[in-house]
């Protein structure tokens, strides 16, 4: 979400002009934007008169985002129309199905990872309120979405939950606005290789190198939160070129009851992070009565510092988590 411009009070309650985001997965923005787009133009149409719009991103990833824009009356009549549309698609769904359970609606909002924190409250106090309040299922995901600084928030329930939810979810983000840079999250088609020189990331496209502005700004915070200074570890790999770009070494030691979270789940989040640094990330194995295990850093001082900042951030996500623990569940 981003930051809200104040209007002249109306009936909307808030009285503001928001922006929210919703991560939709193929089949989900098949059903909004309809046969030959007629359901998202009509859907348009409602809202536009009240100064909203609705967009939906272009390219052929199996995520898109859909933005909307516009006072808070209109805001929620858009969730409404996208919820009822998607409740009706389930009821579709279930003419031909055994079931007889209806399923919940379900529509993930996006929201910057520094607002997660007043979203779940003390203790996950704020969370509980909301769900007993709407009797929406609310769960915030405890990592940041790929290549971004924000999180997911997933919503179930009946559509009137799922409005009356959202509504609540709003307010807190407009009392807690986001502190300091919030990199979107932008799907992505499949992983393409990552360099970094002179101070910009770009990701490798066959023969070309394509600039892409979300790494840079993240490897921006990375070398202003967690400079790097290669003097006694560095190993230069090809001697002649700018030390910048020259190999490195760093080296890392973190306690055998942390490392879990900087491997993740079948290393999916060491993964991400060579992914995203472009650094080589080597994790030593447990050495018998050592309680520390060793990190091996290697790449440019920009790779290795990008690498560095993300295995903090991931300290900082579960450290959160620990704090919140109502943030992993989903009732």
């Amino acid at each position: 979400m981003e930051p809200p411009k104040v209007q002249q009070p109306g009936e909307g309650g808030l009285n503001v002009t928001l922006t929210i985001r919703l991560l939709m997965h193929g089949k989900e923005v098949g059903s909004i934007i309809g046969k030959k787009g007629e359901t998202v133009k009509k859907m348009r149409e409602e809202v536009s008169a009240s100064g909203a719009r609705i967009n939906i991103s272009e390219g052929n990833c199996p995520e898109r985002i859909v933005t909307i824009t516009g006072p808070t009356d209109a805001i929620f009549k858009a969730f409404a129309m996208i919820a009822y549309k998607f409740e009706e698609d389930i009821i579709n769904s279930m003419s031909n199905s055994p079931a007889t359970s209806k399923p919940p609606v379900t529509l993930r909002l996006v929201v910057p990872a520094s607002q997660c924190g007043s979203l779940i409250g003390k203790g996950g106090s704020k969370i509980k309120e909301m769900r007993e309040s709407t009797g929406a299922q609310v769960q915030v995901a405890g990592d940041m979405l790929p290549n971004s600084t924000e999180r997911a928030v997933t919503i179930s329930g009946a559509p009137e939950a799922i409005i009356q939810c959202v509504k609540q979810i709003c307010v807190v983000m407009l009392e807690s606005p986001p502190k300091g840079a919030t990199i979107p999250y932008r799907p992505k088609p499949a992983s393409t290789p990552i360099i970094f020189s002179g101070g910009q990331a770009y990701t490798i496209q066959g023969q070309y190198a394509i600039p892409h502005p979300d790494l840079t700004k993240l490897h921006q915070l990375a070398m202003q939160q967690t400079p790097f200074n290669p003097l006694g570890q560095t190993t230069p790999a090809f001697p002649g070129l700018d030390a910048s770009n020259q190999a490195s070494t760093h080296e890392l030691t973190i306690p055998n009851d942390l490392i879990g979270c900087i491997i993740g789940r079948q290393g999916t989040k060491i993964n991400e992070i060579r992914q995203m640094s472009g650094a080589q990330i080597k994790i030593a194995n447990a050495m018998e009565g050592s309680s520390e295990r060793q990190i091996t850093i290697t790449g440019t001082p920009a790779n290795i510092s990008l690498a560095q900042y993300l295995i903090n951030a991931r300290f900082r996500d579960v450290a959160a988590m620990w704090n919140d623990p109502s943030s992993m569940t989903t009732s």
